[in-house]
């Protein structure tokens, strides 16, 4: 067993007591990590409102006073870049979807995003086109999407390069809907589809591409060409999905920044099971899973920041399961042998841990200690066994915001996937978001 005795009294002295996230003077936390090229700020669940604001106040201090121009969250391309086109002051384009319609409608369709969003666009205003913000998915789910982005920015291009894509392409035209069904089909040996689609990213990158949109497209190209590996393996088990998607997510991010120039700076929000080093969980230790963070840090070194967000209890949005109803469900206290249990005997209610090398607490807190992992599904009857895992958060993180009692994130709209049942304060989204506001 890890020895934790006075580890809670060791955090309470060197922790750095914070104001809630809606102080003006939050986002100040992270102007120890402001030479960063990237900042990564984590969440231990999708659905818990103070992380949200947390990351959005922290995001608008980065933009504000330090330079960064690059958001990138781990959300579908196609969706965020009808954000993007919207922060950017951009019109919409014709057939334009609505974005984040899809399960989990609640990460993106809420009160906190939605003004995030209001709020780059008008810091936006009268900017030069260079210097303007940007919001990107880093992640690779809407197939359909991306390759119907690709199909539209050829047929303004080059139709008869379009009708070559539509050609390759339509070997996967009938599981766009329902990928999920092309992986079964392909884990009996269908690879036909691979050839194609990667043909077509490598045409696509070929050509001189410059400003938004073709970076858009381009982006979507290499998107369908991971997905197509990404749902054909994920039906054979092990690390190889799970590591060809936070691989993409790397290579996103990377491409983003090349496209933003040398001095190009990104705060990237995503889940702490993707931003926490995960050489340092069992992730990588037992399961031989990779993840952004690690490749981050592999890539950019020093360069990097790695800050993890978690809770004791309150309420959280989840679903039961997959592509299940949105719920408000109450968290339950943390485990007495957890990281949490530990910041929450403090009694200190927000807070920052500065783990960066030579901080001693970060040597402290380089021992295994169970860490709790709440996605998109909450199961709380099997906690210990579906949602806490080993890791080392000195090493794992470089800096850990604590927030002791959260309170359930609102989505967006009323139905199955969207809409929750009280609990928060932030109010619904509307269906016509970004552009009804």
């Amino acid at each position: 067993m890890p020895a934790t005795d006075g580890l809670a009294q060791a955090i309470a002295g060197g922790c750095i007591p914070l104001p809630p996230p809606d102080d003006a003077g939050f986002g100040t936390v992270a102007d120890r990590w402001a030479d960063r090229r990237v900042l990564m700020l984590g969440e231990a669940s999708h659905g818990t409102a103070e992380f949200y604001e947390a990351r959005a106040a922290i995001t608008r201090h980065l933009i504000e006073h330090h330079g960064f121009r690059i958001v990138a969250v781990e959300a579908d391309w196609p969706d965020a870049a009808v954000l993007d086109r919207h922060i950017r002051r951009l019109p919409p384009r014709d057939g334009e979807i609505r974005p984040f319609q899809r399960f989990p409608r609640w990460m993106w369709r809420n009160g906190p995003i939605a003004r995030l969003i209001a709020w780059m666009r008008d810091w936006n205003r009268g900017r030069d086109p260079a210097d303007r913000v940007g919001f990107h998915g880093l992640d690779m789910y809407n197939l359909s999407a991306s390759i119907r982005a690709v199909l539209d920015y050829l047929d303004s291009t080059d139709p008869e390069a379009a009708t070559v894509a539509r050609q390759r392409y339509g070997c996967l035209e009938p599981w766009t809907e329902q990928p999920a069904a092309y992986g079964r089909i392909a884990g009996s040996g269908y690879h036909k589809c691979e050839q194609a689609v990667v043909q077509q990213c490598r045409e696509l990158l070929s050509q001189a591409l410059e400003g938004p949109d073709q970076l858009d497209a381009a982006q979507n190209a290499r998107l369908v060409a991971s997905a197509e590996r990404y749902y054909r393996v994920m039906y054979q088990g092990g690390a190889e999905s799970w590591n060809l998607r936070d691989s993409h997510m790397a290579d996103t991010l990377d491409h983003l920044l090349q496209a933003g120039g040398a001095g190009a700076k990104a705060v990237v929000w995503a889940h702490n099971s993707h931003i926490g080093d995960a050489r340092r969980t069992e992730m990588g230790s037992r399961l031989g899973e990779h993840n952004l963070g690690q490749l981050a840090r592999e890539r950019w070194g020093e360069g990097v920041a790695l800050i993890g967000l978690g809770t004791h209890h309150g309420t959280v949005t989840a679903a039961s399961d997959w592509d299940g109803p949105a719920e408000v469900k109450t968290v339950l206290p943390s485990r007495p042998d957890s990281l949490e249990r530990l910041c929450h005997d403090t009694g200190t209610g927000c807070f920052l841990l500065d783990l960066q090398d030579g901080q001693p607490l970060a040597e402290r807190l380089s021992q295994p200690l169970l860490q709790r992992f709440i996605g998109v599904i909450y199961r709380p009857e099997t906690e210990r066994a579906s949602h806490y895992m080993q890791a080392r958060a000195g090493q794992q993180y470089d800096g850990w915001l604590w927030f002791d009692r959260t309170r359930a994130l609102v989505g967006a709209g009323p139905g199955g996937q969207g809409g929750s049942q009280g609990g928060g304060q932030d109010g619904d989204v509307p269906d016509t978001w970004p552009s009804g506001l």
